[in-house]
């Protein structure tokens, strides 16, 4: 069931890294941008980008080919930092982040940015989509996966709890969710703004099979995937324990850094810790 290796974790951990470090310079060239959530959520997009997703770079509209949805769409610096490297398109583009007639801009667009897709922007409509998309598949006799990550704070917009009741309705299980709880929105602490615990309850209560894991912790994060492509029956929600911001000590846990770039000490104390911590894997 549980088929990757230490080796593969310690691969995907660099990769992380990687990716973290893309997000905070990307957001600093742009001066603008959105990198804590684009941090908490690194490791699971590593994950299914760099093994758990059916995809082919080369053939990137292959009918067969596993979907994902990033419907936090803000947090796009990590998703293009993952295409980027798993060969859609030139790592140089990422230098171009949020600049005009850029094909990476402020949220994933379908139509301009290789390897997307599904155009993301206001909050809460990635589920349903994802709903179409996995329905679509059972309806064409086709065996792809369809995956949406989501944030906390996104998952107070109503229409993400009819998606859910529909999933589970028609019984999904080609459709897995994934919650990054990081506990923080632009504001502040979620659940100070609208609680939305408890999280797990309630996805057990719309039907789901809910898989709990530390999303911070590689072989964790590769085990919930695991789980959730063996369940049948039921489509799956991964709830991914998180912290806003992490990785770069002054950004973890405040809500300041949900949509702010960094300054240049900023940047370069913030690479010095990516890279202190890779050292240490």
């Amino acid at each position: 069931m549980y088929r990757f290796t230490p080796q593969d974790v310690k691969l995907l951990e660099h990769q992380c890294a990687q990716l973290r470090r893309d997000v905070v310079n990307m957001v600093h060239k742009a001066g603008s941008g959105h990198p804590g959530g684009s941090l908490s959520a690194a490791e699971m997009i590593t994950a299914l980008y760099f093994h758990v997703m059916n995809i082919d770079p080369e053939n990137p509209k292959d009918p067969g080919r596993d979907r994902f949805i990033l419907s936090k769409g803000h947090c796009c610096p990590v998703y293009y930092a993952a295409l980027a490297h798993r060969g859609y398109f030139d790592v140089k583009e990422l230098d171009t982040l949020r600049q005009y007639k850029s094909i990476l801009q402020g949220h994933p667009d379908m139509n301009i940015t290789p390897g997307v897709d599904m155009t993301a922007g206001s909050l809460g409509n990635g589920l349903s989509i994802g709903v179409g998309m996995a329905l679509s598949a059972r309806l064409h006799r086709q065996d792809y996966y369809t995956y949406v990550m989501m944030g906390d704070g996104e998952i107070q917009e109503g229409m993400v709890w009819e998606a859910a009741m529909a999933a589970a309705h028609h019984r999904l299980d080609n459709l897995v969710a994934m919650v990054d709880v990081n506990g923080i929105q632009i504001n502040g602490w979620v659940n100070d703004i609208m609680r939305v615990e408890p999280l797990a309850d309630k996805w057990r209560a719309f039907g789901w099979n809910v898989v709990e894991c530390d999303g911070h912790d590689m072989r964790s994060v590769l085990v919930a995937f695991h789980k959730a492509r063996a369940k049948r029956g039921a489509p799956t929600v991964i709830l991914a324990a998180t912290v806003k911001g992490k990785g770069v000590s002054y950004m973890e846990d405040n809500n300041l850094w949900h949509g702010q770039a960094p300054n240049d000490a900023q940047t370069e104390e913030a690479i010095r810790e990516i890279n202190q911590a890779e050292e240490g894997l």
